[in-house]
């Protein structure tokens, strides 16, 4: 299983990524929360834990809207 962390999905934006974790408590907030969801779609398509279809499916949505919202941010 491939694993989807922002700096794997925009390799392009590795520095502005790093700058608003440490500058912007918003982004910084809302990285955590995407590499939690991130990491917790991980364990359960691995089958660390256990979810039902779902759950996995709010998961992903969770995470493409965390993820559009990051890319709006890293493209202000």
């Amino acid at each position: 299983m491939e694993k989807h962390d922002l700096l794997h999905e925009f390799p392009q934006y590795q520095e502005k990524i790093h700058e608003l974790k440490v500058s912007d408590a918003h982004f910084r907030k809302l990285f955590d929360e995407y590499h939690e969801t991130e990491h917790q779609i991980h364990r359960i398509n691995m089958g660390s834990e256990v979810a039902n279809d779902n759950f996995l499916h709010e998961l992903k949505t969770k995470l493409l809207s965390l993820k559009d919202e990051l890319y709006a941010l890293l493209n202000k």
